[in-house]
């Protein structure tokens, strides 16, 4: 069973975190970062005065010169007047900015296109319209949003018409792109021809408006669609309706949604929760199709609707249900793509590209790590599957392709691409600092029965703070070991709220017979080891001894075991309790997120000085970790030399272990021993040795010597490079069952490694 949560508990706690979010550190969401070295009085020159005048002088020359000197040509400005931002309405521009900020974000995370957030506090249509022209020289696209209709049509339109470069307002056309892909391939799943299907758009705002308007210019016939508003349906004998709404007034005998309704193929929501009847989808035709996209809740429930009409094609905007639209699948790509060939507009060819690209990419296999992502082997073309989800990693080269060729044989583009697969390698390797993996890891995690995760230092406050998180957010159901007392202090204390069941006073005396349980099974694996019942049962009162039953018996899936000064002597209770698998043999492993993208590091934390048989075994834990994660890995066995070029013990033991690796497992993509540099430089790697079995791939698993060497190096990217660390990752067991991790560790680090505990307990699907 899952233990429901409280509704109030889960809003505050969503705020609260929200707000923690955005405020604490270095406030916001998005910094400006240089890209060019200025550690020396030469480089400041260079930037700066005099040398600056250089590319000013050049740009005068000829304007286009600013894509080759300056960043233009990766700029986009998120522009908004904060009139209708998400379902909060009118709240005014500055209210807007932590919108424009995550819009930013989304940029850069997916397309690795820079953004400025531009908030313009004016309600006035001529003096927006106006100030956007004047700034548009900076820019090499812009990104209106969250601007009310009918004022938005009538400025998008303006600038597209005044302006030189993209100009596009999400939220019409992601809105449409995304699901005219979905129902290009319902109506293929059904049979249903575009020129025959009857439409009915429940809304009648900026998305629905650019909605019907895409269906139409892919074959939905204009009189085979209705359109409704908050009134009813916009019939040509109402006097009320404005220019735009007007131009889909229709002139057939129904006034109401649920007249509209009633035998149509295809439902659009771009409403209000709870609009749409189980009466009203079991009148509509065959194989129906039903996109309720209302936020946060549709226009009908995922279940309501499927029970009305077993034959239901349906899709919404939540990402706990299948056939998620979501904008983020379009907009990062479609600007890539226009910028990428200097388009002067994002035109209708460009995005019906789009459209097209996202259709036939649903079509094809799945790749492996997004089916790890989302847990689940079986994603193919089907009812469930209409759209590529979120984190598939082919969307940057599919869409942006498409968008691109589009603008250029439409005669918008100002630069020609004419090596498409060059084109394509550099898409694939434009992202920055990549965080997809813990993306991938989170939707593992979130199953409909998530993990029970218990944390040993429950009484702590960033284990509470970490709880709540991964409660609120579907990841796990957490179990706080600790003192009831305590932790309800620390509640009250910071006003945080988690009911009392995720709470489990291990000393209290109504959990005697659960410790007399615990005992009686700790005796049953360790009485021929020295220990008698009544000690089992003293070790009931320790906090990771009972933390560690509650894993053994069942009670709980996985753990985060706290430590305190060493992480091997913590281990000692989880090899007394835990089979391990057959090497017998126990290392950690680091997710080191870095700008080249994720990478592994083993063994950090536990084999002081492994032998050769020790490195051939963590290479191999590590190997089946990082699949585990829908990663292929490619293993570097790291020394202090090449390919012998040392005889001294230290490498000549990564050698000998490489040989093990390569006979025993041939098929295993793994060469050393070989130094750092040589192991990330492909191309020195391939032209000095050639023979090496990773060809020219990027390595992404790295083994080290000692653990020293590990060690020392993880911390030193953290600290130096920017990189995020994620772990340890303990690896070893026969179940992927627990996790130690120190007991002054961040609530971010709690939740990532609780991420990762749950998404390891989670059975494949």
């Amino acid at each position: 069973m899952i233990p429901e949560t409280n509704m109030e508990t889960d809003k505050k706690s969503l705020r609260d975190e929200a707000l923690a979010y955005h405020a604490e550190g270095r406030p916001g969401k998005i910094e400006v970062i240089p890209t060019k070295p200025y550690s020396t009085q030469k480089d400041l020159s260079l930037a700066y005065s005099p040398g600056v005048a250089e590319p000013c002088l050049e740009i005068e020359k000829n304007p286009d010169n600013a894509y080759k000197y300056t960043d233009k040509g990766n700029l986009v400005a998120v522009i908004s007047n904060g009139t209708a931002v998400l379902g909060l309405g009118d709240i005014g521009a500055q209210a807007g900015k932590p919108v424009m900020e995550g819009k930013g974000l989304l940029f850069k995370t997916f397309a690795d296109i820079d953004v400025f957030d531009i908030e313009v506090d004016t309600k006035d249509t001529e003096k927006f319209i106006e100030t956007v022209k004047n700034i548009s020289v900076t820019f090499g696209g812009i990104n209106l949003e969250d601007i009310k209709a009918p004022e938005c049509f009538v400025i998008e339109e303006r600038l597209k018409e005044e302006l030189s470069i993209p100009v596009m307002h999400d939220d019409q056309h992601g809105t449409a792109i995304i699901s005219a892909a979905a129902l290009l391939n319902a109506l293929e799943i059904t049979g249903k021809k575009i020129g025959k299907v009857k439409v009915v758009v429940n809304g009648a705002g900026a998305a629905a408006v650019s909605c019907a308007k895409l269906y139409i210019a892919l074959g939905v016939e204009p009189k085979n669609m209705v359109m409704c508003d908050s009134k009813g349906v916009l019939s040509v004998r109402r006097k009320d309706l404005n220019p735009t709404k007007a131009r889909f007034a229709t002139s057939r005998d129904v006034n109401t949604l649920e007249e509209a309704v009633k035998g149509a193929d295809v439902f659009l929501g771009l409403s209000v929760a709870d609009v749409l009847t189980s009466e009203m989808v079991q009148s509509m035709a065959k194989n129906p199709i039903v996109f309720a996209l209302a936020n946060p809740n549709p226009e009908i429930r995922y279940e309501v609707a499927h029970a009305a009409r077993p034959d239901i094609i349906f899709a919404t905007g939540r990402s706990d249900y299948p056939n998620q639209v979501n904008n983020v699948l379009g907009f990062p790509y479609i600007f890539r793509g226009a910028l990428d060939v200097r388009a002067t507009k994002i035109n209708e060819e460009m995005k019906i590209a789009a459209v097209r690209a996202l259709a036939e990419l649903t079509k094809e296999p799945v790749p492996d790590m997004v089916a790890a992502a989302y847990n689940d082997n079986n994603i193919t073309f089907g009812r469930e599957y209409l759209i590529p989800k979120a984190l598939d990693p082919r969307l940057i080269t599919r869409i942006s392709m498409a968008v691109a060729k589009a603008a250029i044989e439409s005669g918008v583009a100002r630069k020609t691409i004419t090596d498409w697969d060059a084109y394509s390698q550099e898409l694939e390797n434009r992202m920055g600092r990549d965080d997809k993996l813990m993306r991938s890891i989170r939707s593992m995690a979130r199953t409909a029965t998530p993990r029970r995760l218990v944390f040993s230092e429950g009484d702590s406050l960033n284990t509470i703070k970490a709880a709540i998180h991964l409660l609120s957010d579907g990841i796990a159901t957490p179990i706080l070991i600790g003192s009831r007392s305590k932790i309800h202090a620390l509640l009250d204390e910071h006003k945080l709220s988690l009911d009392d069941k995720y709470i489990l006073d291990f000393r209290s005396d109504e959990e005697e017979p659960r410790r007399q349980r615990y005992a009686t099974l700790l005796y049953s694996k360790m009485s021929r080891k020295g220990i008698n019942h009544a000690e089992a049962l003293k070790y009931m009162m320790q906090r990771d001894w009972f933390t560690l039953m509650m894993v053994a018996s069942g009670d709980a899936d996985t753990s985060l075991l706290g430590f305190g000064h060493s992480y091997i002597q913590s281990l000692e209770p989880v090899r007394q309790v835990f089979s391990l698998q057959p090497s017998n043999r126990l290392a950690t492993m680091q997710i080191v997120t870095t700008k080249r993208g994720p990478m592994f590091f083993a063994d950090t934390a536990v084999i002081p000085s492994p032998s050769a048989e020790d490195l051939a075994e963590i290479a191999l834990m590590a190997a089946k970790t990082v699949r585990r994660f829908g990663i292929e890995p490619v293993i570097a066995m790291l020394s202090y030399s090449n390919f012998g070029t040392d005889e001294e013990p230290l490498a000549l033991k990564v050698t000998k272990a490489v040989e093990i690796l390569h006979n025993q497992y041939p098929e295993l993509l793994v060469e050393g021993e070989m130094k750092a540099d040589i192991a990330l430089d492909r191309e020195s790697r391939v032209h000095l040795y050639p023979f090496n079995k990773l060809g020219d791939r990027e390595v992404n698993t790295f083994i080290f010597p000692n653990l020293s060497a590990a060690n020392i190096s993880y911390k030193l990217v953290e600290m130096l490079g920017g990189a995020e660390i994620n772990g340890p990752i303990l690896m070893g067991l026969s179940r992927a069952n627990v996790h130690l991790v120190s007991e002054t560790a961040s609530v971010r680090t709690l939740i990532n490694l609780g991420m990762i505990a749950a998404a390891e307990a989670t059975p494949a699907k």
